[in-house]
């Protein structure tokens, strides 16, 4: 019989080894699995806009235009007026539901569509949610509907006590709204004109650009004189209300604070004028220059994908736009009737 007996086990080095090979298989893996997971939640962006550009197309189908960024009722609208005690207060509590929100009837969002009214304004005691003082409020106004939401998009507050406490809702209260990654185009700021040799003023012939809501709030495809395929519908604009600077929050010490208003899908004013910044200072972040998308999320195309964002352009398809696109082949994607010459990126 052998004197020797059979080792069972692992030494403590050996053992170790195992431990270091499994920790460099783990460190090789890891940004696989987390590109893995980027390129799933970046395909289910893709998808959220492609349901915005066949909501777009089945709204123009049905009506023969599509809604512009805003509409505004006039004063003489009784249907508009009636049991409102808001409506005669600013221009702001006459207006409806924004451009994405007068698409909630052609989106999976029956819910939500049955339990409001889109003739009215927005801010009416049948479209508002508790705890608005009126007993008729809508809780379904609080719902977040995910193909609004780019699942890349950290989460963020979205609360409404800034807009409502002047109208006479009671303070102290946090009104919280459903929020948008996307936005609708509505034009550029002059900052970004100026860049492009424009003149030094805003213009409001994007995609669903209008300067008077009372007057003018639909647009005919037959206006997109440029080409539905050159023009840019709606864009990412995510994580607001908590406003990014590069990748990184604004400090509270910014200029202007760490948050900003607009981010409720039904709010007209998600839609804004982009604006040439300069990119340089997170604590003046909206200081003036010719940088556009991923500076600064206030009013300007922003996404937590890395080098872009994606768009869904007026014939539905889908693309991502690069970050470092030249400003002219922006400004012409912009605007819907500029007879601009570019190279139209795919």
């Amino acid at each position: 019989m052998s004197r020797y007996n059979r080792r069972i086990g692992f030494t403590l080095v050996e053992l170790l080894v195992v431990i270091a090979i499994i920790g460099i298989l783990v460190g090789l893996l890891l940004p696989a699995v987390q590109a893995a997971r980027e390129a799933a939640r970046r395909m289910q962006c893709s998808n959220n806009l492609k349901q915005l550009g066949l909501a777009i197309h089945n709204h123009e189908s049905t009506y023969k235009y599509i809604p512009a960024w805003a509409k505004e009722f006039p004063l003489t609208d009784t249907y508009a007026s009636s049991n409102n005690p808001w409506f005669a207060l600013t221009g702001d509590a006459r207006r409806p539901f924004g451009a994405l929100g007068q698409l909630l009837p052609f989106l999976e969002a029956g819910n939500v569509t049955s339990l409001v009214d889109l003739k009215k304004p927005l801010v009416d005691p049948v479209n508002v949610s508790p705890p608005f003082p009126l007993a008729q409020g809508n809780p379904m106004a609080r719902v977040t509907l995910p193909f609004f939401i780019c699942p890349s998009s950290p989460e963020a507050p979205s609360s409404y006590g800034a807009y409502f406490v002047p109208l006479g809702f009671p303070s102290g209260t946090d009104y919280p709204m459903p929020r948008t990654d996307y936005v609708p185009m509505r034009g550029i700021h002059s900052s970004l004109a100026t860049c492009v040799g424009l003149p030094s003023t805003n213009t409001h012939n994007a995609m669903l650009g209008t300067a008077d809501p009372i007057t003018k709030f639909s647009v005919k495809f037959g206006e997109v004189s440029d080409g539905l395929s050159n023009t840019i519908c709606f864009i990412e604009e995510a994580g607001k209300q908590q406003r990014y600077f590069r990748g990184k929050p604004v400090p509270e010490t910014a200029v202007g604070g760490a948050y900003v208003l607009n981010s409720y899908y039904g709010d007209w004013n998600v839609a804004r004028h982009i604006r040439g910044l300069s990119g340089a200072n997170i604590l003046d972040p909206r200081l003036a220059g010719c940088s556009v998308i991923n500076v600064l999320n206030d009013d300007n195309p922003y996404s937590f994908h890395t080098g872009g964002v994606q768009m869904v352009r007026g014939d539905g398809s889908v693309s991502f736009l690069s970050q470092s696109v030249d400003n002219i082949t922006f400004v012409g994607l912009t605007s819907r009737d500029g007879g601009e010459t570019f190279a139209n990126p795919e």
